[in-house]
């Protein structure tokens, strides 16, 4: 029998075991999930449900989440302390909050700074885990298919307006691509069960032209045969972060961004950690905060954190480098995502709309641990030259608006030659009294893995919970009443603003555009942006050719923390990512308005220009790159 026969075979049976485990509910499979999110139930719980969903509640000041984590003495200790600000940091601070214990948690840059804003924008049901367990029999591999698709499902729902369906199309050169990725996703699709988003399809040449008229008919001496196209989830990613972070401190947390944990404070006696000296990055100030568990979530940089409770601590990561290249919308239709299902390394690599842009990645390769990695130029070359074949447009590195690293932390293991084989799963341990640490994992998982730390947690600190777990079914600020047709409200509403133009106030409009950026950014919140747009002569759009509008840059300031330029134009917006170049145009107008908001003196606004230049130049545009490449000019 040949290898193609019995590699479809093989799927084929594996497809019939699906058939008949779905038939049965699935649990031959996967048992339930342990999350516990329908039995938090009380009216304590529904008011911080109401609280967050609130769409005129006001987060904390920063100056008061600072109070509240200096108060936290060794006679009033918090209940968890967390070390780091990404999404599974501020998913571990929003599920502890939830359940009623204290919680605090400090992050030394900002709110997903980290790897959590260097995604590839996707929420990974687990379609390629399933290509893994039927290829190599492989049971925990099927689990983590079952694990991502549940967890992909409650992601999307708990911020509709930040996440979404996006169909992603495969390309097929031959019939045995056709046959092959057909058969695969349709087990896919069996395996999804309740938590399929839509059925996959095949569709023709002249379909996949019609809804992706960049695609190329011939590739490497191919032709094309059609196209396999399933779907997965797409994010905000930065922005469901700062969610994440909000939706948390107005379930109680203290969470404050540009602290970092100097060190531990640890129980002479014992040797338990019982705290951490922490210094406000913004004031010089250095207080102490005591907790009765920290938790350790700090992505790359948790070895670090391991490191000041015990030099000795071996490495539980080994860091992966992905990069990702922003390309102008041409590249790809608004509703459509590409995968390159093989390149020459046999990666694969997407090219997927986002924000009214094409970003395409990634890369996976060994890296050392950097706080602003940038990517290499062989690493974008090798991005474009994966499109290429794949295109009928010429593919310029002329064309790259923005392009960046982000570092994984993938949980090690020690027998693995490359990063592509690592796990990644996440690992909970204790391997410090008092020093819980989370590690690994993705995007999808961040909200389990949030509940697996707080559940070592509790048990560490003998903790006593008011509830179990809610996050599961739990919408995030702006989240909660939200529907996809929302922006027209602003558009109606909003159809007369005052901007500023030449000195002189005058007349604007809510145009389509920017209504529907402000409704997917900020949810049932957007009215509060475009009050201020409208009531404070802050309509203006802060770059050409983007929906950001200077009201924007204020409510940020006030709403979500928002302490620098940097915090804007990477987390609050996407300007850096998107646009080197415009971001760099609308420094100057988001420093004016930030130094309002802040108080800030002329001094602090020269810094903070030189620092948001110096965060742009790691950012390999066009603009700020050197590269001599005939193929790619």
């Amino acid at each position: 029998m040949s290898a193609t026969a019995a590699r479809l075979r093989r799927v084929a049976a594996v497809a019939t075991a699906a058939v008949a485990v779905t038939a049965c509910g699935g649990s031959v499979l996967l048992p339930p999930s342990v999350s516990s999110n329908d039995r938090g139930v009380g009216p304590v719980v529904e008011s911080t449900r109401r609280t967050i969903s609130d769409p005129n509640a006001i987060v904390p000041s920063r100056s008061v989440q600072e109070s509240t984590l200096i108060g936290a003495s060794s006679t009033s200790p918090l209940d968890i302390l967390v070390v780091g600000g990404g999404a599974t940091g501020c998913g571990v601070a929003l599920d502890a909050a939830t359940r009623g214990l204290r919680v605090g948690l400090v992050e030394r840059e900002d709110f997903s700074s980290g790897t959590s804003s260097r995604s590839t924008k996707l929420i990974h049901g687990g379609v390629r885990y399933l290509e893994k367990a039927v290829f190599n029999l492989d049971y925990g591999q099927l689990k983590l298919v079952f694990h991502a698709l549940e967890e992909r499902k409650q992601v999307i729902e708990n911020a509709p307006h930040l996440c979404h369906a996006l169909p992603c199309m495969t390309p097929c050169f031959n019939w045995f691509e056709v046959v092959y990725y057909w058969m695969g996703l349709k087990m896919y699709d069996l395996v999804a069960g309740r938590h399929i988003l839509h059925l996959s399809r095949y569709y023709s040449v002249q379909e996949s032209i019609e809804l992706f008229p960049t695609l190329a008919r011939k590739g490497k001496d191919k032709s094309l045969r059609g196209t396999v196209v399933y779907y997965d989830g797409q994010m905000n990613d930065s922005r469901l972060n700062v969610g994440l972070a909000c939706s948390a401190a107005l379930a109680g947390a203290a969470v404050l961004n540009h602290a970092e944990v100097v060190s531990f404070l640890k129980d002479e006696g014992t040797e338990r950690i019982i705290g951490a000296r922490i210094r406000d990055k913004l004031s010089g100030q250095e207080f102490e905060t005591y907790a009765k568990v920290v938790v350790n979530a700090a992505g790359p940089f948790c070895d670090s954190v391991r490191k000041m409770a015990n030099k000795d601590a071996q490495a539980m990561i080994c860091p992966s480098s992905g990069v990702h290249v922003v390309l102008p919308d041409y590249y790809s239709p608004e509703g459509m995502g590409l995968i390159v299902p093989k390149t020459k390394d046999g990666r694969v690599v997407f090219m997927l709309p986002w924000l009214g842009r094409t970003v395409a990645g990634t890369t996976d390769s060994n890296t050392s641990i950097t706080a602003l990695p940038e990517p290499h130029e062989d690493e974008i070359q090798f991005i474009l030259d994966a499109i290429c074949d794949y295109l009928n447009v010429k593919v310029r590195r002329t064309d790259v608006l923005s392009a960046w690293s982000g570092i994984r932390p993938l949980a090690m293991d020690p027998t693995a030659k490359n990063t592509e084989s690592i796990s990644r799963d996440h690992v909970v341990c204790e391997d410090y009294p008092g020093l819980v640490t989370i590690t690994g994992g993705k995007w999808t998982t961040y909200r389990s893995m949030a509940e697996d730390a707080v559940n070592a947690a509790i048990k560490s600190g003998k903790l006593s919970p008011r509830n179990e777990c809610i996050t599961g079914n739990l919408r995030l600020v702006g989240g909660d009443g939200w529907e996809s047709s929302s922006f027209t409200v602003l558009a109606q509403q909003y159809v007369r603003m005052k901007k500023t133009h030449g000195g002189k106030v005058v007349p604007g409009v809510m145009d389509t555009a920017s209504a529907k950026h402000l409704s997917h950014a900020y949810g049932t919140l957007a009215e509060r942006v475009a009050t201020i747009a409208q009531n404070e002569t802050l309509g203006k759009r802060l770059a050409h050719g983007y929906p950001y509008l200077e009201a924007e840059v204020a409510y940020c300031a006030r709403n979500e923390y928002c302490e620098s330029a940097i915090d804007f134009i990477a987390r609050r917006s996407r300007l850096a990512f998107l646009d080197t170049d415009a971001a760099g145009r609308a420094l100057p107008r988001i420093i004016e308005i930030l130094a309002k908001e802040h108080n800030w003196d002329r001094s602090r606004q020269k810094q903070e220009m030189q620092k948001a230049r110096e965060f742009l130049e790691t950012f390999k545009s066009s603009k700020n790159a050197q590269f001599h490449d005939g193929k790619h000019q």
